[in-house]
């Protein structure tokens, strides 16, 4: 099965990233991506231990060989929990910090395969070359990763209708072989760290818009695709002591521009079909799928905020205090819903196109309270921290110098740990709510899912209605409405003498 040292070997492709204006040689011995890549590599080790190989992997179909089941079409309910469970270790290793770590694309694409017969009244040839392509990335493991929305600029308009007829990836030209890509996309969230790169579109299109509306997947090396990746909060980092998150699980993300790509027609599943490419995310399962391994991965991440909040809370004495209990409480509460949402979305799962997937009603109402949540969570432990998240050495070089290491000692002080521990709690509290780092974390969690708007459409779209309308309209059936007085007593009617 695939090693950690296979996955990081196969990063040094001669990709183009761009970082403070210039080529990033290999991305695998960066500065700005080395703890990532590390990372990435840590996921597939950790699979081949022979105490996590059977939660963590099953055998390919078509090659025999074990592989992340991220990759598994779940036929049952057992095995949709199975899944799960492999997501939640993956998360584990990251603390839920990387998300699009490699069972994420995998189960996006997993969620599309599921529907490919309902795809295939758009695109017969697409669809089979996305069935190949599955096989193709599933066989080898593949690290993937996505660009599905546009950069913005006027959000008032689709994407032909844009400032610049270049600002958007869109077809330039098709022949025989292909076709050819011009323009950009973008979040290329942990590009560092994957083979390939898969190109779509979840945001509505126009009618007029057929020429942004494709859907492919293309190595990270392909001729013209260029990266440009935002700050480096890994390469900022002091050191692990003083950014333990950000010096190992900064995924990064990264604009992805299209200098006239060429794309061969193996790899192209949909194009120029605006209903199509809306079909593919909604009429297959990959909208439930991918979002299943991120709300896993979000209850495993808010279980470590969690920890540290009531860590914070013993550090600093208060732990004892009743509405501190009641605070940590309430955290709890909040975590373990997520938890037990991704449960009963499981429970309640359906049968869809001869696979089991999880309910789809209940996961875009836990998507809508995650969005929420996060951001209260974080909220917590900065009430609970105070001004010891502030209070801090400037770094790691203050506990070498003796004079420094006298004021640190005397100063930062706590009745459930030494001196250098409580400084080791805080500087990791700070980078995971407050810290360049932390802040862009707060940013992707409240965002990555869509607008609250766009998530709560999801959930009028699918929430039972009828039933819940049809309870209200049974039990108002069950009783009477008083009719107008004049209806319940008429007066009689005046007697009129007869005609002479």
């Amino acid at each position: 099965m695939k090693t950690g040292a296979q996955q990081i070997e196969s990063l040094r492709d001669g990709r183009l990233v761009y970082l403070d204006g210039k080529p990033v040689p290999d991305v695998t011995r960066s500065s700005a991506f080395a703890g990532l890549v590390g990372t990435s590599a840590r996921f597939y080790d950790e699979a081949a231990r022979p105490e996590w190989r059977e939660v963590m992997t099953f055998e390919s179909p078509s090659s025999g060989t074990p592989v992340g089941r991220a990759w598994q079409l779940p036929r049952d309910h057992a095995e949709l929990v199975l899944r799960r469970r492999a997501m939640e270790r993956i998360a584990e290793l990251s603390c839920g910090m990387v998300g699009r770590s490699p069972d994420h694309l995998a189960s996006t694409l997993a969620g599309m395969v599921m529907g490919a017969p309902r795809m295939a009244r758009y695109d017969g040839r697409g669809i089979t070359a996305l069935q190949e392509y599955f096989q193709y990335a599933r066989d080898r493991d593949l690290y993937l990763t996505y660009v599905i929305i546009n950069p913005q600029a006027d959000r008032s308009k689709t994407a032909g209708g844009q400032p610049s007829a270049d600002l958007v990836a869109h077809i330039v030209d098709e022949d025989a072989a292909g076709i050819t890509i011009h323009g950009a996309k973008m979040l290329a969230t942990s590009a560092m760290a994957a083979q390939e790169l898969f190109i779509g579109n979840i945001q509505p299109l126009g009618e007029d818009d057929q020429r942004y509306a494709f859907s492919a997947a293309i190595p990270m090396n392909t001729p013209g695709l260029k990266f440009l990746s935002r700050r480096s909060y890994e390469q900022a980092a002091v050191s692990d002591f003083d950014q333990p998150l950000a010096s190992r699980f900064d995924e990064n993300d990264a604009v992805v521009y299209f200098d006239q790509v060429r794309i061969p027609w193996e790899r192209v599943f949909l194009a120029r079909d605006v209903r199509a490419v809306a079909a593919q995310w909604h009429e297959t399962r990959a909208h439930v799928m991918q979002n299943h391994q991120c709300l896993v991965r979000l209850y495993v991440k808010l279980r470590f905020l969690v920890g540290l909040a009531r860590k914070v809370a013993e550090a600093n004495g208060v732990i004892g205090f009743a509405p501190v209990r009641e605070s940590l409480g309430a955290l709890a509460a909040k975590a373990t819903m997520i938890e037990a949402m991704v449960a009963g979305m499981e429970a309640s799962g359906e049968t869809f196109e001869g696979c089991y997937v999880p309910d789809r009603a209940m996961l875009c109402a836990a998507q809508a309270i995650a969005q929420q949540t996060y951001p209260q969570v974080i909220e917590a432990i900065r009430q609970l921290s105070g001004g010891g998240l502030i209070m801090l050495p400037s770094s790691q070089a203050d506990l070498m110098e003796p004079a420094t290491l006298e004021i640190v000692m005397n100063s930062q002080m706590s009745p459930a740990m030494g001196s250098l521990d409580r400084v080791k709690l805080f500087k990791l509290a700070w980078d995971a709510v407050g810290s360049e780092f932390g802040s862009r974390h707060l940013q992707y969690e409240m965002f990555y899912s869509g607008s609250s708007m766009v998530l709560n459409g999801h959930n009028y779209r699918f929430f039972d209605w009828d039933r819940a309308s049809g309870m209200v309209e049974d039990f108002m059936a069950s009783y009477g409405t008083p009719a107008p007085a004049a209806e319940r007593d008429p007066k009689p009617a005046p007697v009129v003498a007869p005609a002479a």
